[in-house]
């Protein structure tokens, strides 16, 4: 018997379903630890705490039009000019009665004013001005703590960081935001069928294209990745030696091919030879039943590494990537909930029913103003071709079907579950 044989022959396990498998893994990843970033850096991270207004907003009684600041009760006349008040230069005196002052959209009310009589109800007289409304107290002014009340929640726990929310953080002050570390995740390729992208293939070989593309779905969530990354081949020391030292420094590992049941696909035991627990191995989808998911324990209380290693084929590739990997990194970063949302949508044509496995079909989705009674909805068009090598299926694709096992078809207006690619 040869080394390689010895080493894959072995028995997988059950085939689990893609929910146990699911729930297992987001068991297993565990939320990163805590650190204070510049503001400035904060762009796409997931906060680690809380963040509340620790002042009012705004910290004064501020005009919300350009106009003239009046004491109410005054009412309609004509009134001498008191001051000019302008945005970020407050007036230096108390309003009186009986006369006015010019502010400027956003500027802070003097002392005594109520109320801002907006330009076009006024006319000016010389160096008086004429105010042709009667305006209650309270008039396009917007009080202290209109926006923010003190102590009020800005932002929870678990929030991504858009540019909406970085704007929220610069208003009350948050130069330093406290963030959930970024998972360092390593890609590693498997099999002597293929190559560098940027060589010529042998006989026999492709180009790789999964160690770019898993590369970038990890960058794309936010994690520390390397684009840059060998081909491991299949030879079980060589195998060996490419996984010890990928796990060497990272809090998770992808790796691709290698995981099927042929002679050469020698992960999951060598897996287990260097310290590893093998929780699963195949999975009931349609594609991606070959998948492997294990654990390692690090020396010295460091935590615990995550492996997936993932089918060879690209589509299979990425498929399970979307249903396992996605959660885990959502939940190692502080995101609620791990798993990538569901919504309903309307198939545009027959989905075929795979007998044994549920299948996650890739989909294009169009807005249809007519579904529903006129209400709208999604209709879900098929990308094609679904063979797991087939990576133009997921070009475009917006969403997976989750397609049950059975006899015939899904028919064109059934309303499906999908699986939204869009909210990665």
């Amino acid at each position: 018997m040869s080394e390689a044989h010895a080493v894959a022959a072995r028995e997988p396990g059950p085939m689990l379903p893609v929910a146990a498998v699911q729930d297992l893994v987001c068991r297993q990843a565990i939320r990163q630890r805590e650190e204070r970033i510049s503001l400035a850096a904060a762009l796409g991270r997931v906060l680690a705490q809380d963040v509340t207004a620790a002042e009012p907003f705004p910290p004064f009684a501020a005009s919300t039009k350009d106009g003239y600041a009046v004491v109410a009760q005054s009412g309609p006349g004509t009134y001498p000019v008191q001051g000019h008040v302008m945005a970020g230069r407050p007036a230096d005196y108390a309003q009186l009665p009986g006369r006015v002052s010019y502010i400027a959209t956003g500027a802070p009310l003097p002392e005594g004013a109520d109320a801002i009589v907006m330009v076009e109800d006024t006319e000016p007289c010389g160096d008086h001005v004429h105010i042709k409304v009667q305006v209650a107290p309270g008039t396009d002014v917007r009080p202290v703590g209109a926006d923010l009340e003190q102590g009020a929640l800005v932002l929870p726990r678990g929030k991504k960081l858009g540019p909406v929310e970085t704007g929220l953080l610069a208003t009350v002050g948050a130069a330093r935001v406290p963030v959930y570390r970024r998972p360092k995740v390593t890609v590693l390729s498997t099999g002597d069928e293929i190559c560098a992208p940027w060589e010529t293939p042998g006989y026999g070989q492709i180009r790789d294209s999964n160690h770019i593309m898993l590369s970038g779905m990890a960058l794309a969530m936010g994690t520390e990745t390397s684009i840059d990354g060998a081909i491991a081949p299949d030879e079980p020391n060589r195998l060996r030696a490419a996984l010890e030292t990928a796990l060497a420094d990272c809090d998770v590992l992808i790796t691709s091919g290698g995981v099927s049941m042929g002679e050469r696909d020698l992960l999951p035991a060598l897996l287990q030879d260097i310290g590893a627990e093998v929780h699963t191995e195949r999975v009931l989808m349609k594609p991606g039943k070959p998948f492997t998911f294990a654990t390692r324990t690090r020396a010295a209380n460091a935590g615990t590494q995550l492996v997936f290693a993932l089918p060879g084929n690209p589509a299979s590739s990425l498929v399970t990537f979307f249903l396992f990997v996605a959660p885990a990194l959502r939940k190692m970063q502080g995101r609620h909930p791990y798993a990538l949302p569901r919504v309903g949508v309307t198939a545009a044509e027959p989905l075929k029913r795979d007998p044994y496995r549920p299948e996650y079909h890739r989909v294009t989705l169009s807005w249809d103003e007519a579904l529903h009674d006129g209400l709208g909805g999604y209709r879900a068009l098929s990308t094609g071709s679904q063979k797991s090598s087939r990576l133009m299926s997921m070009l475009d694709a917006d969403a997976l079907v989750e397609i049950p096992a059975g006899e015939g078809v899904i028919v064109p207006g059934a309303v499906v579950p999908a699986i939204d690619l869009r909210q990665l």
